[in-house]
């Protein structure tokens, strides 16, 4: 089993933590077609084979406007056949859920900003309810629980404020183990991983280059999560979005130890070290001493084509489940689904009950 006073500061120390190595992510990741939903690279070439006198397609720009779909007056009609026939939801089926989880450990995982809070235009105000963090809190009491975020591990921590969890900023690139209170936690435990240090000057280089060079762009803003970057376009009228690109593609040319990924109306920007939220899970439940376990049932919830890496590594190792927060359709390898946080809130807040009600007074 694990030693679990562990400080791991390095990529190598992490990879040989989790014996793990995952393949870098892409602009446009490969992604499953099983519910016949039309897949981002299949969507990519249909819009180049349709474009006139041959013209390229702004890959960047192309991606922006993909991850910022506008919603359509069939989309109740399509959320609810897609719940039914590929993705239920999460709250109808479960019993089902705990059923599968019986004689195992719950180890619970949650994205933060469109899973425990609302996406908003502001990120510096995406702010959880009390409701919710109390939702948060009772879970903790009786699982392992994680928050895994592209935030930066402080700005996560400080909106969520509980100091029972584990937390893992970044991407997973700046994972923390709890400051007090969990029965899982050994006296004096330390689980630290950042496996992107060395990248540390870099990115603080590129974050200042970017916050002179978009200056200019009416509502763009560049968020430092001290891993990785985050340009934020929710405030950026769409005719802006190109030039918005345009600068963020002229900035990476020069720093070949760093790719771009995409998120909800966000440029990502991280290194180019194999490191994701799948790594992250897969590292947590290392440090818990769970790794060679078949015991165990990790449940990760999240809404972004981030947490996908999360969903994958769940289906590959056969092991619990994940649940897209989502209202639209969305391919996915997540096995249920949540519509919004409000549903997640009472999913969480059932899940104490469950265990509560095992275990009565």
């Amino acid at each position: 089993m694990t030693n679990q006073n562990m400080v791991i500061s390095d990529a190598k120390s992490c990879f040989t933590a989790i014996a793990v190595a995952m393949s870098d992510s892409t602009m446009f990741p490969q992604t499953v077609s099983q519910n016949g939903y039309l897949s981002r690279k299949k969507l990519l070439k249909k819009l180049e084979s349709t474009c006139g006198n041959g013209a390229r397609i702004n890959a960047l720009l192309d991606s922006m406007r993909a991850s910022s779909p506008t919603r359509k007056a069939s989309d109740t009609k399509d959320q609810s056949s897609w719940t039914q026939l590929h993705r239920p939801s999460a709250l109808t089926m479960f019993e089902e859920i705990m059923n599968a989880s019986k004689g195992k450990q719950i180890v619970v995982f949650l994205d933060y900003d469109g899973t425990l809070s609302p996406i908003v235009e502001d990120p510096d105000r995406a702010f959880m309810t009390n409701e919710m963090r109390d939702a948060v809190k009772g879970v903790a009491k009786f699982f392992p629980t994680a928050i895994v975020s592209g935030r930066s591990r402080a700005k996560v921590s400080s909106f969520v404020r509980l100091s029972e969890l584990y937390y893992a900023g970044s991407h997973g690139m700046d994972i923390r183990g709890p400051t007090k209170g969990h029965k899982q936690r050994r006296e004096n435990q330390t689980v630290i991983c950042q496996p992107a240090r060395e990248f540390l000057s870099t990115i603080n280089e590129v974050y200042k280059t970017l916050i002179e060079k978009i200056k200019h762009i009416p509502g763009a803003k560049v968020e430092n999560n001290k891993f990785c970057l985050s340009v934020h376009y929710r405030c950026v009228e769409e005719k802006n979005w190109g030039e918005l690109g345009d600068q963020v593609k002229s900035i990476m040319k020069g720093y070949q130890q760093l790719r771009l990924t995409q998120g909800r109306k966000v440029i990502e920007i991280r290194p180019t070290i194999k490191w994701d939220k799948g790594n992250a899970l897969e590292f947590l439940l290392e440090s818990l001493g769970y790794a060679e376990s078949n015991d165990i049932f990790p449940i990760y919830i999240g809404d972004d084509r981030t947490d996908e890496d999360a969903f994958k590594v769940l289906r590959r190792k056969g092991q619990g489940l994940g649940i897209l927060v989502s209202k639209a359709p969305k391919e996915t390898y997540a096995s249920y689904s949540l519509k919004e946080p409000s549903e997640v809130m009472d999913f969480l807040t059932r899940l104490v009950g469950w265990k509560q009600s095992q275990y009565p007074c």
